[in-house]
């Protein structure tokens, strides 16, 4: 799941370092996809340090859920369908457009169906306090916590995020992802023709999009309720 998603999950938690962490492991890998941390069995006698480990955590077990749910399969794999001939020539793989579409077709529709607010989320972020975000990182092995500052920074300036809400910028939003690995990913009709599939396969699953978050609220709970 992308941002919005993984947040619509803690729109309630009044914890901004807990809602961090949930999406902390999704931040780290756009400042430096080179660095690996694996918080999630350490302990911290920070509290505050706690809660974004309890948000990493929290991420893991969102996308555990999400990645093996029949909504994903189906979806992932209709949108990689019909996004494969429209990239033709294109070095981007169709099954990972179609993975990254799907969840930022969900991040669009949470917005413009009023179910979280982005500025809410960044509100969140903006109360973090650096210092602790730089203890978390170091204590979880990272060598230059400033490389995440200096993006995190960059992030809550930019609040792209907003930008989901045009159905029309997921198309772009999907090409910046893409030029992380591809520096020119689409030509500008391959843009165009990305733009419209998406536009009509989210008005498609307009009416029953929300059904994977009460599958994955579902699994969740269930979670719970094991280590009880």
């Amino acid at each position: 799941m992308n941002f919005l998603s993984h947040y619509y999950y803690e729109r309630d938690n009044t914890n901004c370092y807990f809602v961090l962490g949930t999406v902390l492991p999704d931040l780290l890998k756009n400042a430096d996809k080179n660095v690996i941390i694996h918080p999630e069995k350490l302990e911290h006698p920070d509290p505050r340090v706690n809660a974004l480990i309890g948000g990493w955590k929290k991420h893991l077990e969102v996308d555990r859920h999400f990645h093996s749910s029949a909504f994903f399969a189906e979806h992932s794999h209709a949108l990689r369908l019909e996004l494969a001939p429209v990239i033709a020539g294109s070095a981007v793989k169709p099954f990972f457009l179609g993975h990254i579409a799907i969840e930022l077709i969900l991040d669009n529709l949470l917005i413009t169906t009023g179910e979280v607010n982005p500025d809410d989320f960044y509100d969140h972020l903006q109360a973090c306090n650096s210092d602790v975000i730089v203890n978390f990182l170091q204590f979880s092995g990272m060598d230059d916590p400033d490389i995440f500052l200096r993006f995190f920074a960059m992030f809550k300036k930019e609040r792209y995020l907003h930008s989901y809400a045009e159905t029309q910028h997921i198309a772009y939003a999907l090409k910046r992802i893409c030029m992380r690995v591809w520096p020119t990913p689409f030509t500008p009709s391959q843009e165009n023709a990305i733009d419209n599939v998406l536009i009509a396969y989210r008005q498609n699953i307009f009416n029953k999009y929300m059904d994977v978050f009460d599958v994955v609220g579902e699994g969740l709970a269930s979670d719970t309720e094991k280590m009880m």
